[in-house]
């Protein structure tokens, strides 16, 4: 028995973490079976490589802060944070870099950070449309969003292009408890595909075809394509972004006839490809299928884009669009006044 009445809840512990790492139990696993965290079976195996079993028993004190979180102190932390850079040239603060400039424990630094929700670590990056119509798009766009037309269909629509079929040079080593699904870093490529899509922002439901390239005969394809799938004499307002094959002399030639009076195109703002949310399916579709995928031919590839397509569509899910046009143009505002001043 590894713990009786008299035997402390942390020398069983040390005991199953020594017993489960000499019977080739991976440290991350050892961690989980005994809800203690990696570092904690970490040490205890270093601790028995160094002084034996005499490590079971050892009693670890841990040094307490000479300092106490005050106000004073947490708001000090907070201005260091946000208002000054290492002066090592690092271009920001770590929790270890932080606490030793202070001279405090890494806990206090954490701590403060967390109750406001500082991330040093952390960027994230925008850009700032230059269109002189940005507010005009943005306003027809977002309407289409909160409030579509009448018996009239709204459809997202763009290319993702340049999908690589690649296959791994080596097996890929499976998901197994503590080890995460293991792929080679180089590839074989095989090709590469553009899925057309449109996205149904009412019920979410994607109309997608692949091609070989991404040209105007290619997108004109697709509007071909796409008018067969629709329902006859409906109204159809599409949302692209300014790539040229979405302007071209062919473009609109194709919506020059009587009968296609009825697609209407609205334009995102240049540089401005978030608020089309074809864009987020996209991303989700590279998330859960493109990455990680391996594939042998361009063929391999656009079958199994095909059957993704399937399955969404078996259960499709809309966005929810949220945002007003008034609360994305004051945060574009917001935004281009604090580049202005650098604050």
């Amino acid at each position: 028995m590894l713990r009786t009445g008299s035997t402390p809840q942390k020398t069983a512990t040390r005991c199953r973490i020594l017993l489960l790492a000499h019977q080739g139990v991976a440290n991350a696993a050892i961690a989980r079976q005994l809800n203690v965290s990696r570092p904690t079976v970490l040490a205890m195996r270093s601790a028995f490589a160094k002084s034996g079993l005499t490590a079971v028993s050892a009693v670890r004190r841990r040094k307490r802060s000479a300092k106490v979180l005050t106000p004073e102190l947490e708001q000090r932390i907070l201005d260091v944070t946000l208002k000054t850079r290492p002066g090592d040239g690092s271009t920001h603060w770590s929790v270890r870099t932080l606490a030793k400039q202070m001279g405090i424990s890494r806990g206090i630094v954490h701590r403060v950070w967390r109750r406001h929700d500082v991330q040093p670590h952390r960027v994230e990056k925008f850009k700032l449309s230059k269109d002189p119509h940005f507010e005009e798009k943005v306003r027809d766009i977002v309407g289409l969003y909160l409030n579509p037309p009448h018996r009239a269909l709204v459809l997202c629509v763009d290319e993702k292009s340049q999908i690589q079929a690649l296959d791994r040079t080596a097996p890929i080593l499976p998901l197994r408890p503590g080890l995460p699904e293991r792929q080679t870093h180089d590839y074989k490529r095989h090709g590469t595909t553009t899925l057309f899509a449109a996205f149904n922002i009412l019920n979410g439901k994607v109309i997608g075809t692949c091609q070989a390239r991404q040209r105007s005969r290619e997108f004109v394809r697709f509007l071909n394509h796409l008018e067969k799938q629709l329902e006859r004499g409906v109204e159809v307002h599409l949302i692209l972004d300014n790539y040229g094959t979405h302007k071209s002399a062919e473009v609109q030639r194709w919506r020059q006839p009587k009968k296609r009076k009825r697609f209407h195109f609205h334009f995102t703002p240049t540089g401005s490809s978030w608020i089309n949310q074809v864009e987020r399916f996209f991303a989700l579709i590279t998330a859960r299928m493109i990455r990680r995928g391996t594939f042998h031919s361009v063929n391999e590839l656009e079958k199994a884009l095909y059957q993704w397509l399937a399955n969404w569509n078996g259960d499709p899910a809309p966005f929810a669009w949220k945002a007003s046009a008034d609360v994305i143009l004051d945060k574009v505002r917001r935004c281009k006044d604090l580049s202005a001043t650098g604050d």
